[in-house]
């Protein structure tokens, strides 16, 4: 009997070229800073890195508990808008974080007038408090968030069984929650640790001191103001040996639940009352203010100044819109091909495309492909190109994470069901999968542009003035303290970045309805 025919796929292809669009940066990368021996302020830059990381991550999580436990147990009006507000800083551009940060902690904001008010000293947002609050400002959003589903594993049943026991509210934790917390605490804090070792924009801003330097800044001020490349070179590929290491022991440590299946019925935890009702309501409160509070400044004072913005704003708005929608469509029909294949069968090359981008950053990428053009071409040429090529690599894994999961059911679902009505190739693509993977598709492609709206990476080292995107029109307003102008143009940056990731979300509900 003559076998099927089996078409071929392009994943293969597309996921040698993605692997090398990440590899060949890091090689160029490692081959430039091959030798170099670093000087005491790298080696005080890479110290700074990894304690302001470790610092900002163990202070992300730990508030993140008692936040995400207040949300656990507790049921109130507008309880779902606020854990939607939970996600809003992971769509957030740094910048205009920063931004709302400066309006509310900086030395003329709401914060230091009060204080000045009691005759207190004034709180300095520059330096490592300043990076530390900012990081918190920026994960712990997504720590409890990550934790608060940590408590939805825990089965209906192991609570109804505590509550028939007698178990008072210190015997419930012992029992149920620390377990739980136990097996999901260090992948939420690694998590957190890779994000803050890649972070730019906020040590750009609040940092900068000798004291206060990040690997990423050095690598930008390496090659934007001394065009060092080789040392460039050889503090991205330490920055790429700190994020490997801490993603594989994000990898290693990420267990599965220790609890077992439950009859999938929800049952919140008993909500004490009392002080601890006076102390989850405070808690929440105080959480909201402070995630609200620099938005709300921002757009206070972006909101006047709209009528009369730089000229630089608009154009560089119409670029970021651009490049945005360039990167998310790209690696969304990118992230669809590697799902639809891994799904089939597994293939390392796959898994090393999808998961390569997460040893690495923006600005690494940047670097190496800049050392790569600049025998050739100028680098500021190709600032826009290279910013869509390093947006698709960085926004893939999660795309990638997003749709696998769907892919593979629909797969188990409807897969025979397509085969014994011989749908193959773009019709079984259009009549079965894209229908069934319009949810999360359109969720994950939102979050890939509003993620490339704001990105402050690549953008840094090529951008000349004709090819400055949004975020770096910001940055440098800011830099220049041209404040109302800045948060006019970061009010504009939001509104944009939320827009693209509704569009795209709600065009994806819309078609899975």
């Amino acid at each position: 009997m003559a076998s099927r025919a089996v078409p071929l796929s392009p994943a293969p292809a597309l996921a040698a070229l993605l692997l090398a669009l990440v590899a060949a940066p890091l090689a160029a990368v490692a081959w430039r800073g091959a030798g170099l021996s670093l000087g005491p302020a790298d080696w005080a830059a890479i110290r700074f890195t990894v304690v302001q990381a470790t610092l900002s991550a163990l202070i992300s999580t730990l508030f993140a508990i008692p936040v995400a436990r207040a949300l656990a147990r507790r049921s109130f009006p507008g309880r779902g808008p606020l854990i939607t507000l939970m996600g809003a800083p992971f769509l957030l551009p740094a910048v205009v974080a920063v931004l709302g940060l400066l309006a509310v902690f900086g030395r003329s904001g709401i914060v230091n007038t009060g204080l000045q008010a009691f005759g207190l000293p004034p709180f300095s947002l520059y330096g490592l408090q300043g990076v530390l609050l900012a990081h918190v400002f920026l994960n712990l959003p997504l720590a409890t968030r990550m934790i608060l589903q940590g408590w939805r594993t825990i089965p209906a049943e192991r609570i109804r069984l505590a509550r028939s026991l007698g178990f008072g509210p210190w015997e419930t934790f012992r029992h149920l929650e620390l377990p739980m917390l136990r097996e999901v605490l260090p992948g939420v804090a690694l998590v957190v640790l890779v994000i803050c070792l890649t972070s730019f924009a906020v040590v750009l801003t609040l940092g900068g001191g000798p004291a206060a330097t990040t690997i990423e800044l050095a690598i930008y001020q390496a090659v934007r103001f001394d065009f060092d490349l080789s040392r460039a070179a050889g503090l991205a590929g330490v920055q790429v040996l700190i994020c490997a290491g801490v993603a594989l022991a994000a990898w290693v440590v990420t267990r599965q639940a220790g609890f077992g299946a439950g009859l999938d019925r929800n049952t919140a935890l008993d909500a004490p009352k009392g002080w601890r009702r006076v102390g989850d309501v405070g808690l929440l409160g105080l959480v909201t203010v402070f995630l609200l509070g620099p938005l709300l400044a921002v757009m206070l004072r972006g909101l006047p100044g709209l009528a009369d913005l730089p000229p630089s704003v608009l154009p560089a708005a119409a670029r970021s819109v651009a490049v945005a929608l360039t990167s998310a469509l790209l690696c969304s029909v990118a992230a669809l091909t590697l799902a639809l294949a891994a799904a089939m069968r597994p293939r390392p090359l796959i898994e090393a495309a999808a998961t390569l981008p997460l040893a690495s950053s923006g600005l690494v990428l940047g670097t190496g492909l800049f050392l790569i053009a600049q025998p050739f071409v100028s680098p500021m040429k190709l600032a826009l190109p290279v910013t869509v090529l390093v947006n698709i690599a960085l926004a893939l894994p999660y795309l990638y994470r997003i749709l696998l999961p769907e892919v593979r059911t629909v797969l188990a679902d409807y897969g025979r069901l397509a085969d014994s009505l011989s749908l193959t190739g773009w019709p079984r693509l259009r009549w079965v999968i894209l229908p069934r993977l319009a949810r999360p598709l359109g969720f994950g492609t939102g979050i890939a542009a509003a993620l490339s709206m704001g990105d402050l990476g690549a953008i840094a080292l090529f951008a000349g003035d004709r090819q400055a995107t949004l975020p770096l029109v910001v940055s440098q307003l800011t830099g220049a303290y041209r404040m109302d102008a800045a948060a006019s143009a970061a009010l504009i940056l939001v509104s944009l970045s939320f827009a693209l990731f509704w569009a795209f979300d709600t065009g994806g509900r819309h078609a899975a309805a």
